[in-house]
């Protein structure tokens, strides 16, 4: 059993029709549901996959997403420790603060994996996560 962090647009490829990108996430939740994986991710994530159901006023969408995030994985807060990593990651200013606060959510809970669609990210090395990786490179 490993702990999986997802970056947002996964969670946007698996509710959302985004082709093989869709196809790809939904293999890997399947896989990971298979080896008892545990689906982590941040309540920042929840945030951002709410803004254009909100801005569309679709409440089934708002409803899928949230189930998506709540019942499907555990959401790590941004707290004060997360919050001490994420002042550390910054140092490397090529990292967005969006991306920042994903990582230190992800170190923060010692999470094995963290997959994202972001490539520039998957070069990064953060303690307290194993390994950084994009989708297309994901090893599951």
């Amino acid at each position: 059993m490993s702990r999986i962090f997802w970056d947002t647009n996964l969670f946007i490829y698996l509710i959302e029709d985004y082709g093989e990108l869709s196809e790809r996430v939904a293999a890997l939740r399947k896989r990971m549901l298979g080896r008892n994986d545990q689906l982590y991710t941040s309540a920042l994530t929840l945030g951002e996959v709410l803004v254009k159901p909100t801005e569309a006023r679709s409440h089934e969408l708002r409803r899928k997403y949230e189930a998506a995030v709540v019942t499907g994985s555990i959401v790590i807060p941004f707290d004060i420790e997360a919050a001490r990593t994420y002042a550390s990651i910054r140092q490397d200013r090529n990292i967005r603060p969006p991306d920042a606060m994903q990582l230190a959510c992800a170190a923060h809970a010692r999470v094995d994996l963290f997959i994202t669609n972001d490539d520039r990210l998957s070069e990064k090395t953060v303690p307290g996560i194993q390994f950084v990786t994009s989708l297309a490179r994901s090893p599951l």
